[in-house]
C-alpha cells in the first residue's frame, strides 16, 4: 500500500519566522506519527530568499504537488493548520486541486477537518484548554480583564468559531465573560460581526481599565501577531492612550503541545477517511 504524501498546510508568510514556526511543527508531528509530514504553504513563502530559511527555500501547495505528481506520486493529504474554515482551505486549495486533476485525473487529495473539527459552534475543547493554560501561565489577578484577538474575517463561520472558543475559554478560566475581538475588519456594516476592534476596547462598557490578558488567537508569528507584528502595536497604542495599566499577551498556539494532538487526530482520521 503506497502512503500518501502529507503536507501539513499553513496560510503563508513573507516573514522567516512563519516558515519556521510550520517546520517544526511539521517535523514534530513527522516524530509524533511515525509519518512523513512535510511543511509546506499555501502561498507567499516561497517568495523568501533561502538564505533567510537556513538554505531551504519554502515551498507553496501548488507547486509541491506538481513536483510530486511529475514524480509518479498521486496520493496527498493536507492538514490544514488553520484555526477555523478560512477560504483558502474552503475555496482556494480546492481550485488548486480541480485544476491539477485536469492535468491528472488519477489525482487523489483529502483534506483534514480544520482545528476546530466540524461542528463550528461546539469547536474542539482543547483549543479553549490551550488558551486558559497560557492565561493561567500569566497569573491573572481577580480584575484583570480577559480578550481572545483574531486577525478579523469577512467569514462569518471563521468568527463563529472564535466566539465559540471564547465562551469555552470563559468556562474553563471560571470567568464571567471573554471578550472576543478582532484585529481589524473589512469596512461595511456586512462586516460588522467582527466588532469590537482591538484598539477600539476602551469604547466597550466597563472593560477598560486596569490590567489586560489578550489571548492571542493566532498559530504562527508573523505580520500580524508576534514580535513587532500588528497587535503588538495595537497593542502600544493601548497603553499610550490609557486604555490599560497593563497588557499581557499569551504565547501563540502553536507554541502550545496540545497542538500537535489535536493534529495527530486530525490526521488520523483523515486518513482513515475513504477518498
Amino acid at each position: 500500500m503506497t502512503m500518501p504524501h502529507i503536507f501539513l498546510v499553513d496560510n503563508g508568510s513573507l516573514r522567516p519566522q512563519a516558515t519556521f514556526g510550520l517546520r517544526c511543527l511539521a517535523e514534530a508531528l513527522t516524530r509524533r506519527t511515525a509519518l512523513r509530514v512535510e511543511a509546506v504553504s499555501l502561498l507567499h513563502s516561497h517568495k523568501i530568499a533561502a538564505d533567510k530559511l537556513n538554505g531551504v527555500p519554502a515551498t507553496i501547495v501548488k507547486r509541491r504537488l506538481r513536483e510530486c505528481l511529475a514524480a509518479g506520486h498521486r496520493e496527498f493529504i493536507c492538514l490544514p493548520l488553520f484555526l477555523g474554515p478560512s477560504l483558502a482551505i474552503t475555496d482556494y486549495l480546492p481550485q488548486v486541486v480541480d485544476e491539477l486533476s485536469g492535468e491528472y485525473p488519477d489525482l487523489k487529495v483529502r483534506i483534514a477537518s480544520v482545528l476546530a473539527g466540524e461542528d463550528f459552534d461546539i469547536p474542539d475543547p482543547r483549543i479553549a484548554q490551550m488558551l486558559a493554560d497560557q492565561i493561567r501561565a500569566l497569573h491573572p489577578s481577580p480584575t484583570t480583564k480577559v480578550a481572545l484577538v483574531d486577525h478579523g474575517t469577512p467569514i462569518i463561520e471563521v468568527n463563529r468559531v472564535r466566539n465559540a472558543v471564547a465562551r469555552q475559554l470563559a468556562s474553563e478560566l471560571d470567568a464571567s465573560a471573554v471578550l472576543p475581538c478582532s484585529m481589524e475588519r473589512r469596512e461595511g456594516s456586512a462586516y460588522a460581526f467582527n466588532d469590537p476592534l482591538l484598539e477600539k476596547l476602551g469604547s466597550v462598557d466597563d472593560f477598560a481599565g486596569g490590567g489586560l490578558i489578550l489571548a492571542m488567537f493566532f498559530l504562527l508569528p508573523g505580520r500580524h501577531a508576534g514580535e513587532g507584528g500588528d497587535v503588538a502595536e495595537i497593542c502600544k497604542g493601548l497603553i499610550a492612550e490609557g486604555t490599560f495599566e497593563q497588557i499581557q499577551n499569551t504565547p501563540l498556539l502553536g507554541e502550545h503541545p496540545m497542538l500537535l494532538e489535536i493534529l495527530e487526530d486530525r490526521l488520523q482520521e483523515t486518513m482513515s477517511r475513504k477518498i
